[in-house]
């Protein structure tokens, strides 16, 4: 009888112990005076559209497009990811990227115009398309097949001010008014496609 609890007690000192090993990651509120995407130099806004990557040291990455976020992995491969996070389109709520129902089509409107959004589940994602009138559904393994192209150019999604440095998405030249707005305008077409 004394080996049998010995060997119970040994057995959930191991299982305590592995759960200790476990790391979690938590996704950072966005910070919109300071966050910048590490991508495209934009900043990230505090909405639906916001992504952002914890590494396995803990740092956070934010993305203000989950094109930008896709882009990032593309350049630095997913061995260093602890966790990525989406955010759902309704309540701005943080997802696992592998758990988000997402929408694409080249018209929805998103910042860097990769016509993406994101869901905490499928009823919201066929509820928005069929209010939208288009999309197709997705999941993250079908975005691993995605074409990942922009539509049209950069959206205006977050109303910046023209000139307003690191922050304009604004793809029509002839609008800008300074010469440093067309200098901006073109350090961010060199952002491989953004």
């Amino acid at each position: 009888m004394k080996q049998g609890m010995l060997i119970t007690a040994l057995m959930l000192v191991l299982v305590v112990l592995a759960g200790c090993g476990a790391k979690t990651y938590a996704a950072q509120p966005i910070n919109e005076d300071v966050d910048i995407c590490v991508i495209c130099n934009m900043q990230v806004k505090d909405d639906a559209y916001a992504t952002q990557i914890v590494t396995k040291d803990g740092k956070s990455l934010k993305f203000d497009d989950i094109g930008c976020m896709n882009e990032w992995k593309n350049q630095h491969g997913t061995d260093d990811i602890g966790m990525d996070f989406v955010r759902d389109y309704n309540d701005k709520a943080w997802i696992e990227f592998d758990q988000a129902f997402y929408v694409y089509d080249a018209s929805i409107r998103t910042p860097m115009a990769y016509g993406i959004v994101s869901f905490k589940d499928e009823a919201s994602a066929e509820a928005f398309m069929a209010e939208q009138g288009v999309g197709t559904l997705l999941r993250s393994a079908d975005l691993a097949n995605h074409t990942w192209e922009q539509s049209g150019g950069m959206m205006d999604m977050h109303s910046h001010e023209e000139g307003e440095e690191g922050h304009a998405h604004d793809n029509n030249e002839e609008e800008h008014s300074s010469d440093d707005a067309n200098a901006h305008h073109e350090s961010t077409e060199g952002h491989d496609g953004h």
